[in-house]
């Protein structure tokens, strides 16, 4: 289930931006609707709706009915559970990343850094942390992107708010917990990560930390073509097609072994065990959670499942969103990567600044909910 990216890459990835594997709108489909393009629009929405509406019978009658388990059974729960949420994360993946598809065809890396650029703290982490919600740029852009922002001027604490918050608070988290644990998670949510993306930035900006950049950054200009301005809607339509391709085709295999890692937990793990490891009594497990966290890396489409099941074990939220947060926030691999351009001092203050907050959401959680 977790996964990293190769980080032995040469060194011009320090010197060019990079082209991301899953970076949606980096060439136009050339497509045509058989249908005006508002009336395809409208009956896929429709299709999506009445499919997601009968997710639950189907599993159900798959489950008891066709497969004949018992509803009481470990097998038997372990089976509804993955036949219901597996296709349940593929719908609300596939309408989210096309509807952001669009949404992200009016920002590019060089919008972005203008939107940002000359903005003092304060406001810029503010800015920089609401922009990172709709601009979820993966990691391997973490350098191309780190440089392009301290080039055109953004202040070191206001481009780290960007880098916290575009991998922790993007799309797929805000539509998964929205889905599996209703609006008022997803919301609280969203409010803690932009609350740590933006005090964790100003933090680093108040630490005047910036000696700690490998000198090269400030010599390097990085342009890139901001081609996102003269777009039709069929084409930003087509950008949200191919943003579905490249995106729900790279993470469905991670979907599809996190919800079958959640439905064995669902169905064998008692619920007691699971209480008494992650849940409200222990509070010494939000911090253990943390730090468990760290050195791993998901996608929060591969985690969420996971920390489903784990709730309805017995875990409690806080503690099992402290540490989805750690998983996708503060991973090993983009350690590594940002390590080209920050020095390992830099990056622990970063690492141990933004674990204080994840914890620190963990206990609000638990105490909330």
């Amino acid at each position: 289930m977790f996964f990293g990216h190769n980080t032995s890459a040469n060194d011009d990835m320090v010197t060019q931006p990079v082209a991301c594997p899953a970076a949606p709108g980096d060439q136009i489909a050339a497509r045509r609707f058989p249908l005006p393009l508002w009336a395809s629009l409208v009956a896929a929405a429709l299709i999506w709706i009445v499919a997601y509406a009968t997710l639950q019978p189907l599993a159900d009658a798959i489950t008891y009915d066709l497969l004949r388990l018992s509803l009481d059974s470990h097998l038997g729960s372990a089976v509804n559970f993955f036949l219901y949420d597996t296709p349940k994360v593929l719908l609300l993946l596939t309408g989210i990343v096309f509807l952001m598809g669009i949404i992200r065809t009016f920002f590019s890396p060089e919008s972005t850094r203008r939107l940002l650029g000359g903005r003092r703290e304060g406001v810029g982490n503010v800015a920089a942390a609401g922009l990172g919600i709709v601009t979820p740029f993966c990691s391997c852009s973490a350098v191309p992107l780190f440089i392009g922002f301290v080039e055109a001027g953004v202040p070191l604490g206001v481009t780290f708010s960007f880098l916290i918050s575009a991998p922790m608070v993007n799309e797929v988290a805000i539509v998964l917990l929205f889905g599996l644990f209703g609006w008022k998670t997803a919301a609280l949510y969203v409010g803690l990560g932009l609350g740590i993306a933006i005090i964790a930035g100003w933090v680093i900006g108040r630490l005047r930390m910036e000696r700690f950049v490998e000198p090269f950054v400030y010599e390097i200009a990085v342009g890139q073509l901001d081609a996102t301005e003269s777009l039709t809607w069929s084409d930003r339509a087509a950008r949200g097609i191919q943003a579905e391709r490249d995106i729900v085709g790279r993470v469905w295999p991670f979907v599809v072994v996190g919800i079958a890692v959640g439905a064995a937990i669902h169905g064998y793990v008692p619920e007691d065990a699971m209480a008494s490891l992650m849940g409200k009594g222990a509070w010494w497990s939000v911090p253990a959670a943390v730090l468990l966290g760290v050195p791993m890396y998901s996608n929060a489409a591969g985690i969420l499942p996971v920390i489903e099941a784990l709730i309805d074990k017995g875990a409690a939220l806080g503690t099992a969103l402290a540490f989805m947060m750690a998983v996708v926030a503060l991973s090993f691999p983009e350690m590594i990567i940002l390590r080209r351009v920050l020095r390992w001092q830099l990056i622990a203050v970063f690492i141990g600044v933004v674990a204080s907050g994840i914890v620190l959401v963990g206990f609000v959680f638990n105490l909330v909910f």
